[in-house]
């Protein structure tokens, strides 16, 4: 009995001080009384809600107990239960078309993604062959000397020919 009456005894806990309340007068009040609760024990571990999940209706039941028919005599309690049933079959319709719409913009997003892609790489194509030939006719100029006016003209007709980077054309 002695143990049981001195386990019942806790010792005082330490005084905590008082803290001012304070109210925030705005969002970004609010978010920096959080952030410095949060820094004053920064070993704490902090939650990170996970990213909630869309909505999705509930799928329609296997089998139906209680069909509603359209015979008179109805309760009036029979409206209501029609009505919720109405209502739920029309958000599960809506969800369908929702997504059905999301599946096709994302079909022609990725469309367009891949021809942009593959637009871009026949550009890059393109300008690296003009890279390689623009490299190799300098080189070859560089090494054989002009030595008629016929060859000199020559390479006019070709420089005018060839795309120049300074022009754009």
């Amino acid at each position: 009995m002695a143990s049981s009456a001195a386990s019942s005894v806790r010792p005082p806990r330490p005084k905590k001080e008082p803290q001012a309340l304070i109210i925030p007068k705005n969002a970004a009040e609010e978010q920096k009384l959080k952030l410095e609760r949060l820094m004053k024990n920064p070993d704490k571990a902090v939650p990170i809600p996970e990213k909630m999940s869309e909505w999705a209706p509930r799928p329609p039941p296997e089998f139906v107990r209680d069909v509603m028919g359209s015979s008179a005599g109805a309760g009036s309690g029979e409206f209501h239960v029609y009505r919720h049933l109405r209502r739920r079959e029309y958000q599960r319709q809506d969800y369908m078309d929702a997504m059905a719409e999301k599946q096709k913009l994302d079909a022609e997003f990725q469309k367009r993604l891949e021809r942009n892609k593959i637009a871009a790489e026949e550009q890059t194509a393109k300008r690296r062959k003009k890279r390689c030939c623009v490299i190799a006719g300098s080189s070859e100029t560089q090494e054989q000397p002009s030595s008629g006016s016929e060859e000199a003209s020559g390479t006019e007709d070709e420089e005018e020919d060839a795309p120049s980077f300074v022009t754009g054309r």
